[in-house]
């Protein structure tokens, strides 16, 4: 694969804050291994899909586990990210890309994470806590939920009057959309360079 670049599908169910990193660090050249060829939401509406087609990215959207493994086969995809995707990914499809699904959580793992831990409800759960760090983590994708091997993971401090909202948007801003992008370049380096 030397010379070419893996082709990274990203998996989305909402806004595409995260999917907004990821194109705008391909285009910054901060994603040099890897390219986005493929966009799936499992939400129709979802905003993700007018951030791709901006970027000329071809989406696709189901909710059928059988078919988006059809889309990925179809698009030769080497690399999954999730980002910000809504749905436990069966063992099954799991197994198929062993090492090659990552996932970013806005929490420092192993804390506030698993079922039930996606979203505001992390960011809830934490200042419930009264934790004065939190933060975020990418990590490869297994059949646990949040329970894969670390690959990244960002302090991001708690400040005094935080709502779930300002640290969420805190939490995005200083650690989910840099550590994302540069997982997504380690691993599709690798990827390229046959270490996976």
């Amino acid at each position: 694969m030397l010379g070419k670049k893996a082709h990274i599908a990203v998996l989305v169910s909402g806004g595409g804050t995260n999917l907004q990193a990821l194109i705008d660090a391909e285009k910054s050249g901060i994603i040099k291994s890897g390219e986005i060829v493929l966009v799936i939401s499992n939400k129709p509406g979802a905003y993700a899909l007018e951030r791709a087609k901006k970027a000329g990215i071809d989406i696709y959207v189901t909710k059928e586990e059988s078919e988006m493994l059809r889309i990925l086969d179809e698009y030769n995809i080497d690399l999954i990210i999730l980002a910000g995707f809504l749905k436990i990914l069966s063992p099954s499809f799991i197994k198929k890309y062993p090492n090659r699904i990552i996932n970013v959580h806005p929490a420092l793992i192993p804390s506030f994470c698993g079922k039930g831990a996606y979203g505001l409800h992390v960011h809830e759960q934490a200042l419930a806590y009264g934790v004065k760090v939190t933060g975020a983590t990418v990590h490869f994708v297994n059949e646990v939920p949040d329970g894969g091997k670390i690959i990244f993971q960002k302090a991001v401090n708690v400040e005094e009057g935080d709502t779930p909202e300002t640290l969420q948007r805190r939490v995005m801003e200083q650690a989910e959309w840099k550590l994302l992008p540069m997982a997504a370049e380690k691993v599709a380096a690798e990827i390229i360079r046959g270490g996976k």
